[in-house]
């Protein structure tokens, strides 16, 4: 099954993201995609209808950031979306609060992370706010540079604003944060599609050399497994599992119980909660450059020896 696309827009407020999704929703329209949107608002938004058409599935999650207070919120709609819509792709504006990897968590449930594929986080940078950042608190100015931090995909927008020079040692500030990223100049949030790709669908043929795609930061996995783990064995791999692992969340069944358990491990502490329903046992972990073959060997090594036990 081809899995949908996700695109999540993130910036400051006021940096353009709407722009852009209007601009890219005029694109997909051309193509004829099939997409849906997740807009997150702390207060009302309306959008250009031309952009958006009635036929275009639209979630508005207001009054609250999809980052702390309305995320499970989130992981409905997108459930919604996928049941209701055979879908191509779903792009999800962001608040200008939002912080990347608290969203890409959200988007992230082990009920349905099999079916999606995250192109990128793309955050949009008002030039003229980072250039006069300093005004800003520390707390928002150290939420501009997460933002930058881990995107896949930067644009600085509104640069007809600045002068040549200034361009070059804004740019030079931002790679200087996050050089793996694509960085891309830009008025009125205006860029193609396949910019905002960090993994590009077209078909070659055989004989041309296929480019050198970017390779997104943060990384998702996911693992099913066929067994009911030790739980001695699964904390023991916990400690010992790299610091790049920021986030893991889902199911699991241990071989003391014949419970399911969600699970979630976020900023060092693991909570176990006992589950009513029987889910199947899920992981998805998110983390900075996570190596899937590593993960898969892992996992698997964890099942095995968790049934020599039992």
């Amino acid at each position: 099954m081809e899995k949908v696309e996700v695109f999540i827009l993130s910036g400051f407020l006021g940096s353009g993201k709407t722009t852009l999704l209007q601009n890219i929703l005029t694109q997909e329209k051309q193509l004829g995609r099939k997409v849906a949107v997740v807009m997150n608002e702390l207060g009302q938004v309306s959008i250009d209808s031309n952009a958006v058409s009635d036929s275009t599935p639209l979630k508005e999650l207001l009054n609250g950031c999809v980052c702390c207070t309305i995320q499970g919120q989130l992981e409905v709609h997108l459930q919604g979306l996928l049941q209701d819509y055979d879908l191509d792709a779903i792009y999800i504006e962001t608040t200008g609060v939002a912080h990347p990897i608290e969203v890409l968590d959200a988007c992230m449930s082990p009920l349905f992370a099999d079916q999606l594929f995250v192109q990128s986080i793309v955050t949009l940078i008002d030039v003229i706010r980072w250039r006069e950042r300093d005004s800003l608190s520390p707390q928002l100015q150290m939420l501009l540079r997460e933002q930058i931090r881990h995107a896949d995909v930067l644009l600085l927008n509104k640069i007809d604003q600045l002068s040549e020079m200034e361009q070059g040692q804004m740019l030079f500030e931002i790679q200087s944060i996050n050089s793996e990223a694509r960085s891309l100049l830009t008025k009125h949030a205006s860029v193609k599609l396949d910019d905002l790709r960090t993994i590009k669908k077209a078909e070659r043929k055989p004989h041309e050399r296929a480019h050198v795609h970017l390779d997104l930061k943060l990384k998702t996995f996911v693992h099913t497994f066929s067994n009911a783990l030790d739980l001695d064995l699964f904390e023991e791999w916990l400690r010992k599992m790299p610091e790049t692992i920021y986030r893991i969340k889902g199911y699991l069944k241990f071989t003391h119980s014949n419970n399911t358990y969600l699970f979630q491990y976020s900023y060092g502490t693991p909570i176990y909660l006992k589950e009513l329903m029987n889910y199947k046992p899920t992981l998805v972990f998110i983390g900075e450059k996570l190596d899937p073959t590593w993960m898969k060997v892992e996992m698997e090594k964890l099942q095995e020896e968790s049934l020599k036990i039992e």
